[in-house]
């Protein structure tokens, strides 16, 4: 087993919680992502924040390109480890 974790960077919360529903379905992730609101350095509005959801794949079965393009419907990404 690896500890391989994948991020994705959605622009709102609604986004990161919609992502998170539609990774059991479409990716079959057993463990529920974990949501992180990352505020932007120096501000303290939180529109100005972003979110994370944070995936765990220790089995290394998750396929980089298609969580990249999965991020991108919501104008997101994946940060590269």
């Amino acid at each position: 087993m690896s500890d391989v974790r994948h991020v994705l960077v959605l622009p709102d919360r609604g986004a990161a919680e919609e992502a998170a529903e539609q990774l059991r379905d479409r990716f079959g992730v057993a463990e529920e992502p974990q949501l992180v609101r990352d505020a932007l350095a120096g501000e303290d509005d939180a529109e100005d924040a972003q979110w994370l959801v944070v995936v765990e794949d220790a089995q290394g079965r998750l396929d980089a390109g298609r969580l990249d393009a999965f991020a991108a419907e919501w104008d997101g990404w994946r940060e590269a480890p």
